[in-house]
């Protein structure tokens, strides 16, 4: 039986893809590598990370901005962008053991150069965390952050992305609900009508929208100000949530995560910033914050659901800038089964 493991559980390693002065970033390198830098430190105090980098050069670049250097594994390849939740393989457990799934990944439905990140996988199978373990192509195109598992075999997405026809054109939603019970072992799907945040290229990936933080309990985004124009749309959100259950037939714990004020860019169009895009790693959790008074609800709030780690805020206003946040950049793989 294929197993999809939710992201709380124990794992091996997060990976991130560090950004370069040729990159969408270089306006600003120096205060996203600020935020990268908070990243990567946090992390490699609970767990090991993984830095996919472009040379010698760009590794010990890195190597002058961070602490633990033994507890990182520098991996050498080209990326067309950061965003690696959406590009680096999905893990699935079969039989007790890992597999890897390389799926297909065509720039958010071809917004973006996308020639280096779909084959970011095949560079990595050779390096050392990966190189001998199993991994699977899939001719399918699935982005990491456009699913959520509870761990259980429920997998909970979006249609505005999943049945975009920018993605999988031939398919219908029997047949793309086939792929996810075929490869990742999903015994349920639960689809969210659900339009993007202003600001957002990934046609309303699930992780700016709503997040599993137990098999029983979903944090999303929410707004209770009615002069601010995500209000229709999320409270139509939360009304769908709570028509869902869980597998033993009961509602859903919701928790509300407000969204901040209204960030926008240099040309004063909006960005999609949230704290739903929080990343779960080993006995901590990373929050993005953004300089806002909603930070300190959304901490608390999270804190409550998850009272056996740590809340730690990660500041994320520089990440946003190109469209994206904490859970966006990066990726865990979980640690192999035992017993």
């Amino acid at each position: 039986m294929t197993r999809f493991p939710a992201e709380w559980g124990k794992q091996a390693a997060v990976l991130i893809a560090w950004p370069h002065e040729t990159g969408d970033f270089s306006d600003n390198l120096e205060s996203v590598e600020e935020t990268y830098s908070v990243i990567a430190d946090t992390i490699t105090e609970y767990q090991r990370l993984l830095i996919v980098c472009r040379d010698d050069a760009h590794q010990r670049h890195i190597k002058t901005l961070v602490e633990r250097h033994e507890d990182i594994d520098f991996i050498h390849a080209p990326v067309n962008d950061i965003w690696v939740r959406d590009t680096t393989f999905l893990t699935v457990e079969k039989e007790g053991a890992l597999k890897y799934l390389n799926f297909q990944f065509n720039g958010w439905g071809e917004k973006y150069d996308f020639s280096d990140d779909n084959v970011l996988n095949n560079k990595l199978a050779n390096a050392k965390f990966f190189k001998g373990k199993p991994h699977h192509d899939i001719d399918f195109i699935l982005e990491g952050g456009s699913i959520e598992s509870d761990g259980e075999g429920t997998i909970l997405t979006t249609d505005h992305c999943l049945l975009n026809p920018n993605r999988n054109s031939a398919l219908n939603k029997e047949q793309i609900e086939a792929q996810l019970k075929t490869h990742l072992g999903a015994k349920r799907i639960l689809w969210l009508k659900q339009e993007n945040l202003a600001g957002d290229d990934t046609d309303a990936h699930i992780d700016t929208l709503a997040r599993f933080c137990t098999s029983t309990t979903i944090a999303y985004t929410s707004c209770d100000n009615f002069d601010d124009p995500h209000y229709e749309s999320l409270n139509r959100m939360k009304m769908q949530l709570e028509t869902f259950r869980t597998l033993a037939n009961e509602p859903y714990n919701l928790v509300p995560l407000p969204l901040p004020t209204p960030i926008f860019d240099e040309n004063d169009e909006p960005l999609p910033a949230n704290y739903s895009n929080f990343l779960i790693i080993n006995h901590a959790v990373l929050v993005p914050v953004y300089n806002d008074k909603n930070d300190k609800i959304a901490l608390e709030r999270l804190a409550n659901v998850f009272p056996q780690h740590k809340i730690i805020p990660i500041p994320c206003l520089p990440l946003v800038q190109q469209y994206g946040s904490l859970h966006c950049m990066t990726m865990q793989f979980p640690e192999q089964a035992r017993g």
